[in-house]
């Protein structure tokens, strides 16, 4: 295989800062929304979510792809970011049961990357003047040809994603004799969310994004998830509608980060995109209700506008992030309705907050 992390690459973005690294994964240009993960570990899991599409990810983990790549570690069906900016991007790894290196599974899976950039300086200046849109290229080396093609990228602000990282069928997961069923709006839901219902005996039928609550309501089921997913939620009025709806006819619905924003819209409480947006494992939440700290996994560029939920007679505030004050969790007041913006399930991440699964199938 041809060393093509020796090659030249470089960083653009909006603002005209420049870095050059090297090549990592194919060769060729990427553009997307740059944005930094704090984890420091789980790479392939934070990859394939399907939430980071359309994002240049930024790792602050000094290694990357030092333990391989397996099949078994993977939140959806292939790479969903746009792009990798790394320090050290690890061709060779110590693990023996990955099935092959990280320079492998980019090239195999069209994903362009640099490597060999001071992180710590990017994320910084990322934390200084906020999220903005970015290209890559180990192809092109040209500043003012570079700067051309980044001027047509769109914003994330206004986007609708979910509809294309959404199932085009629909299919089903866990036991078809389980005690509960639940319908799963796919808007970029990951893996590990369908496995922790299977774990407590929940079927699901996960549906495309753009499913009527009408066409779901046919298979009957107890419940219904709203999934996480990437894009603005404001965008999405197909999907508040199909929030809406699920509430009227007052069914228990558990939404999880994207899901928990169309709730709030649900309820006319107003999102925003954030200034950097959340993105790690150690985010610590206060749940108000009973009152106990958990540190959670979150992924969102988006939330909602804390003073319309606190003025609202609809919902009620249930967690808090605890770094910020801005609201991780929701309950719409006398329904079976209730959101967080963080992921519960993990993967990668503690598992502090797997209890809201147990919550919802207890309100089935």
């Amino acid at each position: 295989m041809i060393n093509y992390i020796k090659l030249p690459a470089v960083l653009l973005l909006e603002d005209g800062t420049v870095y050059h690294g090297k090549a990592a994964g194919k060769i060729g240009t990427t553009t997307g929304e740059i944005c930094f993960n704090t984890g420091m570990t789980g790479y392939q899991e934070v990859f394939t979510d399907p939430s980071y599409f359309g994002q240049i990810m930024v790792t602050t983990n000094a290694h990357i792809g030092n333990y391989g790549v397996t099949s078994e570690e993977v939140e959806s069906s292939d790479i969903k970011i746009a792009g990798l900016v790394c320090k050290n991007f690890n061709i060779a790894f110590s693990r023996k049961m990955s099935e092959q290196s990280i320079q492998d599974y980019f090239q195999e899976q069209n994903v362009v990357g640099i490597s060999d950039v001071d992180t710590r300086s990017l994320v910084r200046h990322i934390r200084d003047k906020g999220a903005m849109n970015a290209i890559i290229s180990s192809e092109i080396l040209d500043i003012d040809e570079l700067k051309r093609k980044l001027a047509e990228v769109p914003s994330m602000d206004g986007l609708e994603l979910s509809s294309q990282v959404s199932t085009k069928e629909p299919y089903y997961y866990g036991k078809e004799d389980a005690q509960h069923r639940i319908a799963v709006l796919d808007l970029g839901v990951k893996k590990n969310i369908l496995r922790n219902f299977d774990h407590r005996d929940v079927y699901a039928k996960v549906f495309p994004a753009k499913t009527s609550f009408e066409e779901m309501e046919k298979w009957a089921p107890d419940g219904y998830f709203i999934s996480n997913g990437p894009g603005d939620p404001s965008a999405m009025p197909y999907a508040i509608e199909t929030v809406k709806k699920v509430l009227e006819a007052d069914k228990p619905l558990f939404g999880i980060c994207l899901g928990h924003q169309l709730l709030a819209l649900a309820n006319d409480i107003r999102t925003e995109k954030m200034f950097n947006g959340h993105r790690g494992l150690n985010h610590p939440v206060k749940n108000v209700v009973l009152d106990h700290c958990e540190v959670t996994s979150q992924n969102h560029g988006f939330g909602v506008i804390a003073d319309d939920v606190r003025n609202s007679d609809k919902v009620e505030i249930t967690h808090v992030n605890l770094n910020d004050n801005s609201i991780e969790g929701i309950r719409v007041k006398d329904k079976k309705a209730f959101s967080v913006q963080y992921h519960p399930e993990s993967s990668p991440g503690p598992h502090d907050s797997r209890y809201l699964f147990d919550q919802f199938v207890d309100m089935m």
